[in-house]
């Protein structure tokens, strides 16, 4: 497969490509200053200068085994990865941005980091426990996990909302994967979308004003790579919900927060055959 790591402008409507590969690379983070995305492949984490240039790997030290779930903190200091070699199963770490040797959070496993508190305290993420995927948070300095769902349905996927009120994420509970939202207590669990897809991966913009997911076909369940999917941009209630535009993708295009700081823009992947 080829991946094109890509930006689309909601002002201008324009797409842009950055970079092109015919390796797998997926989820792309903005840095805070604007200007470069970090990106996983190969298990390795890379940040890719958006005025040009081949990605630049950065250190993770012994995590040579990243997944797509990982994220710049709120100054754009660290760095939260999802790694599996010291357990065998997806552990959060977090490490300096520039590279360093990883710090453990979760010692419950597996679990796979999708957000960051706008005060930088806290960690959102999916954790799988007895088989069951819910929501948690826990100190970025590590302690205990909260769980903020009980096995109603899958849950997964969750990002805070700009002003750290809310947490959104996509859960099943209703039969067909939908966006939801939370507050970091775990009250007033709230239905976002209604719609005919299958909603993944909600992304608050920085500026509190639109919410954008990636939606799969109504029949699809899980998040796999190497389909036809959507990306859809609404309220942050779910209003005025439209799409963005089609793409061939999935599974890596947009795991994980990909906005600009600004808020005008996102990054995400486009992949096709070779």
């Amino acid at each position: 497969m080829r991946s094109s790591v890509e930006i689309h402008n909601i002002v201008s409507g324009e797409t842009r490509v950055v970079w092109q590969t015919e390796q797998l690379v997926e989820a792309p983070n903005f840095s805070r200053d604007g200007r470069f995305l970090v990106i996983n492949g190969d298990g390795l984490l890379y940040r890719l200068a958006l005025d040009g240039g081949a990605p630049q790997r950065i250190d993770t030290g012994f995590a040579v085994r990243c997944n797509n779930d990982h994220g710049l903190s709120p100054d754009g200091l660290m760095l939260a990865i999802s790694d599996k070699v010291e357990f065998g199963k997806s552990a959060i770490y977090v490490l300096p941005i520039e590279g360093g040797v990883p710090r453990l959070v979760t010692p419950n496993l597996p679990s796979y980091w999708h957000g960051w508190s706008p005060d930088g305290a806290a960690l959102a993420y999916c954790g799988i426990r007895d088989d069951v995927f819910d929501i948690y948070t826990i100190p970025v300095s590590g302690g205990e996990e909260k769980r903020l769902t009980f096995g109603e349905g899958r849950n997964d996927g969750p990002d805070y909302s700009a002003d750290g009120e809310w947490i959104y994420f996509n859960s099943s509970r209703t039969g067909r994967m939908q966006i939801w939202r939370v507050r970091p207590d775990g009250s007033e669990p709230t239905r976002i979308t209604d719609s005919p897809y299958g909603d993944w991966f909600p992304h608050p913009s920085p500026d509190g004003k639109h919410l954008l997911v990636l939606s799969y076909d109504g029949d699809v369940f899980d998040h796999p790579r190497d389909l036809d999917v959507r990306l859809r941009l609404m309220d942050v209630d779910g209003g005025n919900a439209r799409i963005l535009f089609d793409l061939f993708g999935g599974q890596g295009t947009m795991n994980v927060p990909n906005w600009s700081p600004d808020g005008a823009e996102f990054a995400f992947v486009r992949y096709a055959p070779v």
